[in-house]
């Protein structure tokens, strides 16, 4: 199974969604790592779930600005890759030795700081991610911007994408991938993957 672009989907917190990406062809499979968080996911369940899964890369996530609380998710967790919010410590965070990720939020960031942001942090990490709580397209000043970094910087794009505008997203916007959300499932074994299946399968390659 191959897929057209690299494609992370974060916030995994259950073995439907991990079995199914990983099968898809997924390259990041993401979990959260704040016990504070409503899809925060144990070590004993993470590693449950990691056990199942081969083939996909293995992000721990986490909000936290706290290096000494992250160096102690890392050595719980052990991902392969390390997802942060705080640019600042990216520098900082390289000495573990694990590929990072910085996530931006484009709710509360606005162009001119985004591009600062990007700059900067693709100097240390390997991807940089866009992304922001609510489902919204993207605005027109915001995909100008966009457009204008992925072509220099290794942007996934995590925010306003659809089953319908995949495709034309991709085609418009040089980005190096992009990123979807796990969801919950009702009970073991029981899940819809709804709109995460249709995109998966929109840009899945015969």
């Amino acid at each position: 199974m191959a897929l057209s672009t690299l494609v992370k989907i974060s916030n995994v917190t259950n073995l439907s969604d991990a079995r199914y990406c990983a099968g898809m062809g997924v390259d990041l499979l993401g979990f959260c790592m704040d016990a504070d968080a409503p899809d925060y996911v144990d070590p004993d369940r993470f590693a449950a779930i990691r056990g199942w899964v081969a083939g996909v890369q293995i992000v721990g996530e986490t909000h936290s600005t706290d290096p000494v609380a992250i160096e102690q998710l890392v050595q719980a967790y052990q991902p392969d890759y390390l997802q942060v919010d705080d640019a600042a410590m990216l520098p900082y965070l390289a000495s573990f030795d694990k590929p990072l990720i910085l996530r931006v939020d484009l709710t509360t960031t606005n162009s001119a700081q985004l591009e600062a942001i990007v700059r900067d942090g693709s100097a240390t990490a390997e991807y940089i991610l866009l992304e922001r709580d609510e489902a919204q397209p993207l605005t027109a000043e915001q995909q100008a911007t966009v457009y204008k970094l992925a072509g220099k910087y290794p942007i996934l794009l995590g925010t306003g994408i659809t089953a319908d505008n995949v495709h034309e997203l991709l085609d418009e916007l040089p980005v190096r991938g992009i990123a979807l959300r796990g969801g919950d499932e009702e009970k073991p074994g029981d899940k819809e993957f709804g709109e995460l299946m249709d995109i998966l399968e929109a840009i899945e390659e015969d």
